[in-house]
């Protein structure tokens, strides 16, 4: 995602500790004690401008949402559409770090559901190690989301999705939805990120996996 360089981005970030979390590996294994309640863990492997994750927030106030973008300003950007709702999103916060750290933030069995919104496709079979949705990434996964625990998974890119699909079966996960035109199912649950809403616009197909963790 390309955006402008802003210098005073982790100032700003840093003058909202209540949302932006920039040691995030200190509260692994204890992240229910961050948010003061024993609800459900949600966390967005590469939030984005947070329109996801700040919807999810506000339509379920009963669960947990943790972010993850590795760029500051970008996670400044979804930091202000947080702080524009009327009442404060205490069940959310933004952990401005790199996804391959995961294992450093999370502690075995610690995740509820995890979501994989729209990741770089990394096209090039050279770079297919550095897809998400590479069985090294779900194995790791695998260890720190719970029995049952569920991993969403979308995008408009259909090589990735199918090849996603193997690594997912590969991995042992079973799939309970496959989708490769998501709104023509009309789900009323669906929270769409940025890119699906501007893709959609354009007629691109969405394609949605969902899996658990057996």
């Amino acid at each position: 995602m390309r955006m402008r360089h802003k210098p005073h981005a982790v100032d700003t970030l840093l003058g909202h500790p209540d949302i932006v979390i920039f040691k995030p590996a200190l509260h692994k294994g204890h992240w229910s004690e961050e948010f003061g309640n024993s609800n459900p863990i949600c966390v967005e492997l590469g939030m984005g401008r947070g329109q996801f994750l700040s919807t999810n927030a506000y339509k379920h106030p009963n669960n947990n949402y943790l972010g993850i973008e590795k760029k500051n300003e970008v996670v400044l950007t979804a930091m202000q559409r947080v702080l524009e709702f009327e009442e404060p999103l205490k069940n959310l916060r933004m952990l401005p770090t790199n996804i391959d750290c995961i294992s450093e933030l999370f502690a075995v069995h610690e995740i509820d559901i995890l979501y994989i919104n729209f990741c770089d496709p990394w096209p090039k079979e050279r770079h297919a190690k550095r897809r998400l949705t590479h069985r090294k990434f779900l194995n790791e996964y695998k260890e720190l989301l719970k029995p049952k625990a569920e991993i969403i998974f979308k995008t408009d890119n259909r090589e990735l999705f199918d090849f996603s699909v193997g690594e997912f079966q590969h991995c042992g996960y079973e799939i309970i939805e496959l989708t490769y035109d998501l709104h023509k199912l009309e789900d009323p649950e669906n929270v769409m990120t940025e890119y699906e809403k501007k893709f959609s616009e354009m007629g691109v197909k969405i394609n949605r996996l969902k899996a658990i963790k057996l």
